[in-house]
């Protein structure tokens, strides 16, 4: 973001140009479906039912709070926007390669419209957690199983900002080194694969025995995913991961701001 920089005009034309190229990211995904809007709900409702039903049905878990259900949207959703974002980050500047060319708006734009369409993507798939919180709230009948919403609600729009700094900050990375070196690509899902189980989703960071709760403080997700976590389970707060994970997200962003000035000629170039 901080390519913006200038003339109050040039800001305004900046964001508008993001707003409409994130608006048509998602009405050519809405139109060209006939379920439209409703994937969005599905895909993370399909999802959240499956991990239920393995990490409760099938294998004994000793980890996460209950509602395990709620305990596990309230990451997974997040989790499903960092995904598809970096996943989006590989391929950001070769899926529009004649208008990154052309264009004389800052080249950063290709990324942050993917952090914000799939930010909102991220919002309109929130639904999901409210239903299964309305379901558990008339089908459980032990209070103590019965999800409550506290006062960490407060903390969701700063898990959001944090994480839209986090993402900001890796597209900067990813999507140039990716446009020079096809094979980050590839090597960019395999890690994304590995990281699902080494963020905190299906259990917490207090869950992790000994020093892997210490190393696990250092994913800079692991403090996102507390605060997402704080409207159902206050219990969760942890200012330790929280700060690892603002620090490390500003210092990832500082750096994707870096990279991303050094190989924007060589990426134009290269498309």
């Amino acid at each position: 973001m901080a390519t913006t920089a200038g003339a109050p005009g040039t800001t305004r034309r900046y964001f508008h140009s993001l707003w409409l190229l994130s608006a048509r990211d998602l009405k050519v995904r809405y139109s060209t479906s006939a379920l439209g809007y409703l994937w969005s709900v599905l895909d993370p409702l399909v999802m959240s039912a499956i991990y239920w039903f393995v990490f409760t049905q099938v294998f004994q878990r000793t980890v996460g709070e209950q509602p395990y259900i709620i305990f596990l949207i309230s990451a997974l959703l997040p989790w499903v926007w960092f995904n598809t974002a970096v996943g989006d980050f590989t391929r950001a500047f070769k899926k529009d390669a004649r208008l990154v060319r052309s264009t004389a708006i800052p080249r950063s734009i290709w990324v942050n419209r993917i952090v914000l369409s799939k930010g909102l993507e991220f919002v309109f798939s929130m639904p999901v957690l409210l239903i299964f919180v309305l379901v558990n709230r008339l089908t459980e009948t032990d209070p103590a199983q019965i999800a409550q919403i506290s006062w960490g609600v407060l903390w969701l729009p700063v898990a959001i900002i944090l994480q839209a700094t986090l993402l900001i900050g890796l597209g900067l990375l990813v999507a140039p080194l990716c446009a020079l070196y096809t094979d980050l690509e590839r090597t960019t899902a395999l890690i994304l694969r590995a990281m699902f189980y080494a963020t905190p989703i299906i259990y917490s960071v207090k869950d992790l025995p000994g020093p892997f709760e210490t190393i696990g403080m250092f994913n800079p997700l692991a403090g996102i995913m507390t605060l997402y976590r704080m409207a159902f389970f206050p219990s969760q707060w942890d200012l330790a991961p929280v700060v690892i994970s603002a620090v490390m997200s500003l210092i990832i962003l500082a750096l994707g701001v870096w990279v991303f000035r050094s190989l924007e000629r060589p990426v134009l170039k290269e498309l």
